[in-house]
């Protein structure tokens, strides 16, 4: 279809519409027949909202509440989330730092990343995940999968992050009080190269609502629906979803439905910025804004 109107120099919008117009029957059956394949594809990972979003980024002017009430008919609404549980230990005497993360408002990448854990339940065990996000873009950028909550399991999603961004000094990492990201070996990690570590206030899961967001869509989008054989089978899957899926093709909603991938790309383009720049970043009170805070090892 996209070829068709290419070559006869019309938009897939304007077709759509035309064809609604004198068609009505053959342009909900082209309508529907989208929304089956999206919803295949994305393993009914998609709720109407997001189906509504790839409609029109395909060219079909529709509405949500149309889209929702076909899913309905087809029983392809998105599949619901079981429980949640709570895996910080915060009953600990180690230093725990100052919230910057509420304070900061950003405007690209490597300014803050937020990290958190979970527990996955196998058939004869439990795993948990550690994983690091760029706030700003909603990325995965590190993830750790093992049999223990050890202090080790975080220490190595933050150096896979580390390894893949290479970010200048300056960047907040933001976290819960947990123990294992108040250990030792965490905050060495994050001294050596210069990161100021954040952490939220008690009890308020709030402070970090980017990574438990993520958490929560990972549980209900491929945990839930996904019987794994071992940890190894586990561990195929979440490279999967996280680093292909995740990241490149599922749409999210604070990015105006764009990909994390994209929504970084398209940042870069216009702005010129690199994923390796120094970050710059502002910090708000009360509705007013700072000047932007410089970086003195960039000379600005």
């Amino acid at each position: 279809m996209e070829q068709m109107c290419w070559l006869m120099q019309v938009s897939r919008a304007g077709y759509y519409r035309s064809l609604a117009e004198r068609h009505p029957g053959e342009e909900q059956q082209e309508v529907r027949a989208a929304i089956q394949q999206i919803a295949v594809t994305h393993r009914r990972h998609y709720g109407y909202r997001r189906i509504t979003a790839e409609l029109r980024r395909q060219g079909m002017m529709v509405n949500h509440k149309r889209v929702a009430r076909m899913m309905g008919e087809d029983n392809l609404l998105a599949i619901g989330a079981g429980h949640f549980v709570i895996t910080t230990d915060s009953r600990h005497d180690l230093e725990v730092y100052l919230n910057l993360a509420v304070r900061m408002k950003l405007n690209g990448v490597n300014q803050l990343w937020v990290a958190d854990l979970t527990y996955i339940r196998l058939n004869h065990e439990f795993v948990y995940l550690a994983a690091v996000l760029d706030a700003w873009s909603r990325r995965v950028i590190g993830w750790a999968l093992g049999r223990t909550l050890a202090a080790r399991l975080a220490v190595t999603a933050l150096e896979r992050a580390i390894a893949g961004r290479q970010p200048q000094p300056g960047l907040v990492h933001h976290s819960d009080r947990g123990i294992q990201y108040a250990s030792h070996d965490y905050v060495a990690l994050l001294e050596k190269h210069r990161i100021t570590p954040s952490m939220s206030r008690p009890a308020n899961p709030y402070d970090n609502a980017a990574c438990e967001s993520f958490m929560k869509t990972l549980k209900q989008e491929e945990i839930y629906c996904t019987e794994y054989r071992d940890l190894d089978d586990l561990d195929a899957h979440l490279q999967h979803f996280l680093d292909c899926y995740y990241n490149e093709q599922r749409l999210h909603s604070a990015l105006h439905y764009a990909t994390p991938v994209e929504f970084e790309q398209q940042a870069c383009h216009a702005t010129g910025q690199n994923i390796t720049d120094a970050p710059k970043m502002s910090f708000f009170r009360h509705e007013k804004s700072s000047a932007p805070i410089a970086n003195p090892e960039c000379g600005g």
